[in-house]
């Protein structure tokens, strides 16, 4: 049998799903990577393309426009993905790969970054969001039962569960009836830098999607008449740009570098929205940089209030807006920020990772 393949839902955005992935990849530098669709002008950055192996979807004329109609087909398509050659398959899932065909004889292990949204905790305003007629609507409400039924059964099938936090720990027992070992995802901390001055701005860096609560930022900053600035491209961009003031920019995506600019200089990292664990705000931390962060999900596991930023506990403009003035009244240490982040760093994570598999 072969060794190892890795497996991931889609490769079309480079968010930290991707970045986890292209860790496991530079891990095991000879195992293929089985996915739906590549965006070869966005994965490129992140991997050597020869690796990919896409689904048929791949060959489907704008399927990256119109993904979200292969909905129905996406389980289909990963059952028939036979990847039962391989010792290991380790997948990288936040929805179906974790249905991929593997024999008996394959040990499955599946890092979560969190069950299916969209069947368990998400559904409704899924729906509610999706930019689709009424009619597809029904369809999908017709179907979303069937296959919640079908990610169940398939999660039983994996051997291992990898969650990315204590949060999703607990959302794979209560969905899948698994255990999940906790290995937190990384960050590089030494590709961040303290920088010398920090600049009169505030800072969020999002894909601009409903779940994100940039909009709720936005009216926060709004009515506090600070500077925001705002890194990030998604569905919900011209909706943002109506409903934002003259004080807050939007700057798009940016080169890593450029990023890594804006998060080292800016007051302090806004993350209003509650996130399986958030890779983003642990890269403020690295920059030095306080984090002011809704308080549940992941964050509560990364942000220490008080040392390196503080909570808000209701999901509103107000309570952000309220947090971002008791912050400005408290002093934060960069290097003890950054002492935190380097608890998170990528060494940690490969270690624990490979010690995990090898014990396997």
């Amino acid at each position: 049998m072969k060794k190892i393949a890795l497996a991931h839902d889609h490769l079309f955005q480079n968010g930290g799903a991707e970045r986890i992935l292209a860790i496991l990849a530079n891990i095991y530098p000879e195992a293929p990577i089985f996915t739906l669709i590549n965006d070869k002008s966005v994965s490129s950055i992140l991997f050597e393309q020869k690796r990919i192996q896409p689904s048929f979807l791949q060959k489907l004329p704008k399927v990256h426009k119109f993904f979200q109609y292969f909905l129905p087909l996406m389980p289909y398509i990963w059952s028939k993905t036979d990847l039962s050659d391989y010792q290991i398959v380790l997948s990288s899932s936040s929805a179906f790969v974790k249905g991929v065909n593997i024999s008996d004889k394959t040990k499955h292990i599946c890092y979560c970054h969190a069950p299916t949204r969209y069947l368990w905790d998400d559904k409704d305003e899924y729906l509610g969001n999706l930019k689709v007629n009424i009619l597809a609507k029904m369809v999908l409400r017709k179907i979303l039962p069937k296959l919640k039924e079908w990610d169940f059964q398939k999660a039983q099938r994996v051997d291992y569960f990898i969650a990315n936090s204590n949060y999703i720990a607990g959302k794979i027992q209560k969905h899948y009836n698994k255990i999940a070992k906790v290995i937190h995802p990384s960050v590089k901390v030494d590709d961040f830098e303290i920088a010398d001055k920090i600049d009169n701005y505030f800072l969020i860096v999002s894909r601009l999607r409903p779940y994100k609560k940039v909009d709720l930022a936005i009216e926060a900053f709004n009515n506090l008449k600070l500077p925001l600035k705002i890194i990030g491209s998604g569905s919900e961009y011209q909706k943002l740009k109506k409903l934002a003031g003259p004080n807050i920019e939007f700057l798009g995506d940016l080169t890593d570098k450029e990023r890594n600019y804006y998060l080292s200089h800016c007051q302090a990292f806004i993350y209003p929205q509650v996130e399986d664990f958030g890779i983003s705000a642990l890269e403020a931390m690295a920059c030095g940089r306080p984090v002011i962060a809704y308080a549940k999900g992941g964050a509560l596991e990364t942000v220490v209030e008080g040392e390196t930023g503080i909570f808000f506990d209701h999901q509103n403009w107000a309570a952000l807006a309220h947090a971002v003035l008791r912050f400005q009244q408290q002093r934060f240490d960069p290097q003890s920020i950054r002492a935190h982040a380097r608890k998170f760093d990528q060494e940690l994570f490969v270690c624990q990772l490979q010690s995990f598999i090898e014990s396997i």
